[in-house]
C-alpha cells in the first residue's frame, strides 16, 4: 500500500518564491570593500535573482550548464545561489584563494561555460584567463565603481531581463551546484550538489538541535559562499527568512566583532582561527564591543580547544561545535548538550562541548577499523564513514576516487574518530596528520588543544616529523600571543600533567604565524615538509 501524499519536488524556486513573497521586507546588509555599510531587502533579492535567470536563459543557458563565479560574500553571489540553479543551470563557486592554475584546472574539469566575477577580484581572473577560455564574463561592482572597459557588466545583463521568466521544470535530483575540495593533498576534486540535497540540508539547519536558524535570526556567514556554500547558510537563511548580514572580503577578527556588535548579529560561523583571531581582539580590547545578547559561534572546519570554548563564554560569545566535510554539504553533526546533561559539573560539559556533536537526523556515522564496525564506547577508534540523503555518492568525472566509498555505499572520511555511548563523535585526527611514533599512534589535535590552552599560546600546531629511531616524533610550532613568553621546557611541562611522555613533542619551535589552507585551516603538509630535515638531539 502506498502513501496519498502528493510527490512534490524538492527543489530551489520553491525557498525562491517562499523568500520573494513571505521575508520581502527582511534586511539583506552587506560591506563593500571600502567598508561602507548597504542594505537591501528579500524584495530586491527576489526580484533580480529572478532576472538573472531570465536573463542567462536569454544568453543561451542550457540546462545544466554550469556558470562559475569568482566572488566574496555579497547580495549579486546570494542572486547566483538562487538565479543560476532556478534557471537549470549549475553554480560553480571558484575558491578565490587557490593559486590561479589551480583555480583554471578547476574550471576546465568542471566544464565552466560562463563566469560571474567581482570587479575587485578581476586581477585574480587575469592572472587564469588565457588558460580557461569562458564564453562569457560578466563582471559584478562589488565595489560601486564602473566596469573596466573590455568587460561584460552584471547589471547590464540583469536589464535585458522582462519580468515574464518561467522556471524550467526541474527534477529535485537535479545539479545545484558544484564546490571542488581543498585539495591540500593531489588535485581538488569536485562535488555536485542536488536541489533535493540541499533543501533537506536547509531543513536539517533550520533544526534547533542543530544551528537553529529562523526568521527571528540575524546571520553572519563568515565561511566563504566559496568555499561548501558558506555551509548552506544562505539557503536556509531564505527558506526560512532569516536576515542576513554578509561581510564582504573583510573577515578579519575586528570587522567580524564589529559588525556582530552593530547589526545585532545572533549566529556567525566560521572555522577556529577566525574565532581564535577573535578572541585575541576582545583580550586586547577590554569593553570595546558589546553585544545585545549571547551570540552563537557555529564553528567547525578543525576542532576548537576547550580552553577557546571556555574563553570565548565569558565574552558571551557560545561557541557550538560541529562537524562536516564539503562531501556532506557540509552538516553532519553539531555539538549540543542533552538535557540530562544540563546539571552536570562543568568540567564535564565542556569536554561534551569540545567533542564534534552528535549526527544530524538521517546522517548515518559509523567508526570501522578493518572489516570490522568498533563499539560506541569513546575509546575504541577507527576510520569514520558516513551516509546520509546530502552526503556524496561520488566525486564529479573522478572515477578514480571511487574507492573513497565502501561497498555497502558508506563515504570513507579519512577522519579517524571515537563514538561515545551517547552518541558523540570526537575526531582524534585525519588519517594523514596522526603521528606514528615506535609502532603507537600519537594524536596531534588532542597536543594541539592542550597547548593552546595554556595563556601565553595563541595558536599551535602538531607534526609528525622523521625520526632516525622511532619512525617518527611530533614537533610543536606555536604562536605566542602578542607580549607573551614561554619556553619549549615550560610548554612540555604544561602538557606532561595530561599525556604520557613518550606521547609529548620532541620539540617546540616558534613561528610568527602558521600556514593555512584556503578556508583557514592549518596547512600541516606544509609545516611537514618544512621540518622534515629536522635535527634531532643525539
Amino acid at each position: 500500500m502506498r502513501g496519498t501524499m502528493m510527490d512534490f519536488p524538492l527543489t530551489l524556486p520553491t525557498i525562491l518564491e517562499r523568500a520573494g513573497k513571505l521575508f520581502r521586507k527582511v534586511e539583506i546588509v552587506w560591506r563593500r570593500p571600502d567598508r561602507s555599510i548597504h542594505r537591501y531587502t528579500y524584495a530586491n533579492f527576489y526580484r533580480r535573482a529572478r532576472q538573472l535567470a531570465e536573463a542567462l536563459t536569454r544568453a543561451g543557458l542550457k540546462r545544466g550548464d554550469r556558470v562559475a563565479t569568482l566572488m566574496w560574500n555579497q547580495p549579486t553571489h546570494l542572486e547566483a545561489y538562487f538565479g543560476i540553479p532556478v534557471a537549470g543551470g549549475v553554480i560553480h563557486t571558484l575558491n578565490l584563494r587557490l593559486h590561479p592554475d589551480e583555480i583554471a584546472f578547476i574550471a576546465k574539469h568542471a566544464g565552466d561555460r560562463f563566469l560571474i566575477v567581482d570587479d575587485v577580484l578581476l586581477p585574480i581572473y587575469e592572472k587564469f584567463r588565457d588558460r580557461m577560455p569562458f564564453e562569457r564574463v560578466f563582471v559584478a561592482p562589488f565595489s560601486g565603481e564602473p566596469i573596466p572597459q573590455g568587460y561584460e557588466s552584471y547589471e547590464a545583463l540583469l536589464a535585458q531581463a522582462t519580468g515574464k521568466f518561467t522556471y524550467p521544470k526541474i527534477d529535485e535530483n537535479d545539479a545545484v551546484g558544484m564546490c571542488f575540495t581543498s585539495g591540500t593533498t593531489g588535485r581538488a576534486k569536485g562535488v555536485v550538489y542536488s536541489h533535493r540535497a540541499i533543501v533537506l540540508h536547509s531543513f536539517a539547519e533550520g533544526l534547533v538541535d542543530t544551528f537553529a536558524i529562523s526568521h527571528r535570526e540575524t546571520v553572519l556567514p563568515a565561511a566563504p559562499m566559496f568555499h561548501a556554500n558558506a555551509w548552506g547558510i544562505p539557503y536556509t537563511a531564505a527558506m526560512v527568512g532569516a536576515r542576513l548580514v554578509l561581510p564582504g572580503p573583510h573577515v578579519d577578527a575586528e570587522s567580524l566583532l564589529d559588525l556582530i556588535e552593530s547589526e545585532r548579529v545572533t549566529t556567525a560561523c566560521g572555522v577556529p582561527t577566525v574565532w581564535i583571531g577573535a578572541l585575541d581582539a576582545l583580550e586586547k580590547n577590554p569593553g570595546r564591543w558589546k553585544f545585545a545578547s549571547e551570540v552563537r559561534l557555529c564553528c567547525g572546519g578543525t576542532a576548537p580547544s576547550e580552553a577557546l570554548i571556555r574563553a570565548l563564554d565569558h565574552h558571551g560569545l557560545h561557541m557550538l561545535h560541529l562537524w562536516g566535510m564539503t562531501e556532506t554539504t557540509p552538516l553532519a553533526t553539531t555539538g549540543h548538550l542533552k538535557s540530562y546533561m544540563r546539571d552536570w559539573p562543568e568540567d564535564q560539559r565542556y569536554a561534551v562541548r569540545a567533542k564534534q556533536g552528535c549526527p544530524s537526523p538521517f546522517v548515518e556515522l559509523r567508526v570501522m577499523r578493518g572489516d570490522g564496525e568498533m563499539p560506541w564506547d569513546g575509546t575504541s577508534t577507527g576510520e569514520l564513514e558516513v551516509r546520509g540523503p546530502w552526503v556524496a555518492a561520488s566525486y564529479y568525472n573522478s572515477p578514480e576516487s571511487q574507492d573513497r566509498w565502501t561497498a555497502d555505499g558508506w563515504f570513507r572520511t579519512g577522519d579517524i574518530a571515537s563514538i561515545d555511548e551517547d552518541g558523540y563523535v570526537r575526531i582524534a585526527d585525519r588519517s594523514k596528520d596522526l603521528i606514528k611514533s615506535g609502532g603507537e599512534w600519537i594524536s596531534s589535535v588532542d597536543l594541539e588543544n592542550a597547548l593552546m590552552g595554556h595563556p601565553a599560546v595563541k595558536e599551535a600546531a602538531v607534526v609528525g616529523v622523521p625520526h632516525p629511531k622511532w619512525q617518527e616524533r611530533p614537533l610543536a610550532v606555536v604562536v605566542l600571543k602578542d607580549g607573551a613568553n614561554a619556553t619549549p621546557e615550560e610548554l612540555r611541562g604544561f602538557l606532561a600533567g595530561k599525556f604520557a611522555k613518550w606521547q609529548l613533542p620532541d620539540a617546540v619551535v616558534f613561528e610568527k604565524e602558521i600556514p593555512r589552507t584556503s578556508v583557514g585551516k592549518f596547512l600541516k603538509a606544509k609545516l611537514r615538509e618544512q621540518y622534515s630535515n629536522w635535527k634531532w638531539d643525539a
